[in-house]
């Protein structure tokens, strides 16, 4: 009996009220993760490099959200301290700050993320979220000569270091799931979401208010497990639950 609450748990996915791991809690898309959290009842632990800042820029004096002290950079030890074994999965929302020094992309969204999975590893966390972006593998896709695909590139190969990041994850046996957005839009969400699998999508648009949803719905539903998807939003297509979303992608 017990057994079969255990595989039960596995298989419905965190649909209790469990602590969520924010790294990049204060960024654009990171902020919207944690107050969606906190809207579905989720605790949160928010990872931020500046506490008082955070404190300013999240909805403090929420009893479910905790903030601590993270930098991605700073290596897993550090990281797993922040994390703690009070967190049941880690969703990964970090972005490196656009500046010369062509090497921030790799610190933050390549070693910055493997990081985070080897402190979910030392912690035996099995349950890591990455916002990604679409055009990551660009050029196997035939997109080399893309505008969009150059120009984020141009900045320190940031897509090439987000690749690297996420085919560590893939190898790491980690229970993952990869989301790659297409633009990301700081407007309300217009049009329902488009879902396909890995290396489809290399144009559209997307709010960040429905990726942070994406972020958190793959908590809740089991079809999102082991999988890589691609988003953006359109108003020709109609609405779709996520078991629907999600289970649409076979699972690598």
């Amino acid at each position: 009996m017990e057994g079969s609450e255990i595989k039960e748990e596995k298989e419905t996915g965190i649909s209790q009220k469990k602590k969520i791991f924010v790294a990049g809690a204060t960024g654009n898309t990171g902020k919207r993760i944690v107050e969606q959290l906190l809207a579905k009842g989720f605790a949160v632990k928010a990872g931020v490099r500046d506490v008082d800042k955070a404190k300013s820029t999240l909805p403090e004096g929420k009893p479910l959200l905790q903030f601590v002290k993270a930098d991605v950079t700073e290596g897993s030890a550090k990281l797993a301290d922040a994390i703690g074994d009070d967190s049941d999965a880690v969703i990964c929302a970090t972005g490196f700050q656009p500046s010369l020094n062509l090497l921030a992309p790799w610190k933050v969204d390549n070693f910055g993320t493997v990081n985070l999975v080897d402190a979910c590893q030392k912690l035996g966390i099995n349950r890591f979220i990455l916002i990604s972006s679409i055009l990551v593998n660009g050029a196997a896709m035939g997109q080399l000569f893309n505008p969009v695909y150059i120009i984020l590139n141009v900045m320190g190969l940031v897509l090439v270091a987000k690749l690297q990041a996420e085919k560590y994850i893939r190898k790491s046996g980690i229970n993952y799931t990869i989301i790659r957005p297409g633009g990301l839009k700081n407007d309300p969400p217009q049009g329902n979401i488009i879902m396909q699998p890995e290396d489809t999508l290399f144009r559209g648009s997307i709010s960040r208010d429905q990726v942070a949803e994406v972020a958190v719905e793959a908590l809740l539903h089991p079809e999102s497990h082991y999988k890589v998807v691609e988003i953006v939003a359109s108003t020709d297509v109609p609405k779709r639950s996520f078991e629907e979303l999600f289970g649409s992608i076979e699972q690598q």
